[in-house]
């Protein structure tokens, strides 16, 4: 954990959860003076379920005041729902209709938390920032920050935090970083916090019921039909608009066939969806753009490893930034679903490169 002896006046992420519950009990038995922080993000539909699997709802909200009760440290919402809807929400639509599949939780840490929270630090009186990500910051022999992976292989979120650049990881702390889950569940019941059993958030938080296609219908995507076709442009069959469907997605397709078929790819102008055999979503490398880096951007090739998605393994690589400021990643060995609107983000070792969103077709 990136914290030095010295005490420091530190703003919490609250959550709601059991993580950053646990990040600000910790910090203030450290000795740090704690404030808690929940941002209202979106309005909850009264037909919405209760009680599920998201982060950031109003029970949330109430579930972080109860902690920062409990901890006795000052606690406030700050209400960013026009600024989410613009720079997430908006974007998660908008990448639907171009044909992508967005990334809503990489872009709200990106816009939101190490965006518009980060630049209120001053305001709110506060030297440092921290949060319940499962992550870590070191700083090396020559002053740079490193961002690196949670210990707990299972609940790192580096992925997610890829957009981090020098200014946020000198003023970020990650409390849980190096500790493992059932680790913190522990601490939560030591210090007697409300949310200690709280189940985990899965969902994305705007939507959920988990139901996208709605959601992505109520704010304005039509049901476009169109074409499903194999790669050499038969038709198979049609849909009711490719919002309905993901690189790598295997059901929901509606076409009986001799064998499995997955999405290949999608093309928002015509509005097809291709489809083929699971050695189809092979490839072998990649395009990306909107790069960001930890500690400078690549200088000639990059030999390391890459994840194309959560919860991923990384797998060997090699990457190069373009005359043109694109990202090329080739693969050692051909990956299956590479998925346009996706992040791809370097490592190595444990240490976070950068990352990059990924484009659609080959290079």
């Amino acid at each position: 954990m990136s914290v030095t002896a010295e005490k420091k006046r530190v703003l919490v992420a609250m959550s709601g959860g059991v993580d950053s519950s646990v990040s600000a009990a910790l910090l203030k038995e450290q000795g740090h003076e704690v404030m808690g922080v929940s941002l209202q993000l979106y309005e909850r539909p009264e037909s919405a379920p209760t009680g599920g699997r998201t982060c950031c709802s109003l029970t949330d909200v109430l579930d972080a005041a109860r902690v920062a009760k409990r901890l006795g440290i000052p606690f406030e919402v700050i209400d960013l729902r026009q600024r989410f809807k613009e720079l997430v929400m908006d974007n998660f639509v908008e990448e639907y209709r171009a044909g992508r599949t967005p990334n809503p939780c990489a872009r709200c840490n990106e816009r939101i938390k190490f965006g518009i929270l980060f630049e209120m630090l001053a305001g709110l009186g506060a030297d440092l920032l921290a949060t319940g990500h499962y992550a870590r910051i070191e700083r090396d022999p020559r002053g740079i920050f490193q961002l690196r992976k949670g210990l707990d292989p299972g609940k790192d979120q580096t992925y997610f935090l890829f957009g981090m650049q020098q200014e946020h990881l000198a003023r970020t702390i990650f409390p849980v970083g190096h500790l493992e889950k059932p680790r913190v569940r522990e601490l939560a019941e030591r210090f007697n916090l409300p949310t200690a059993r709280k189940q985990e958030s899965q969902e994305i938080c705007f939507i959920p019921d988990d139901d996208y296609v709605r959601f992505l219908e109520d704010n304005g995507i039509p049901a476009r039909a169109g074409e499903i076709v194999d790669a050499a442009g038969t038709r198979l069959g049609s849909h009711d608009g490719i919002h309905h469907f993901t690189v790598g997605q295997r059901r929901g397709l509606g076409i009986a066939w001799r064998e499995p078929l997955y999405v290949t790819s999608l093309d928002a102008g015509t509005a097809r969806v291709t489809v083929g055999a699971r050695p189809e979503l092979l490839r072998s490398s990649l395009l990306a753009d909107q790069c960001t880096w930890t500690a400078g951007p690549l200088s000639g090739v990059f030999e390391g490893s890459c994840a194309i998605r959560y919860r991923q393994k990384p797998f060997p690589c090699t990457a190069e930034l373009l005359a043109d400021g694109r990202l090329k990643v080739e693969f050692r060995e051909p990956q299956h679903s590479v998925t346009p609107g996706q992040a791809v983000v370097l490592y190595d070792g444990d240490r976070v490169v950068g990352g990059a969103w990924i484009l659609p077709g080959a290079p």
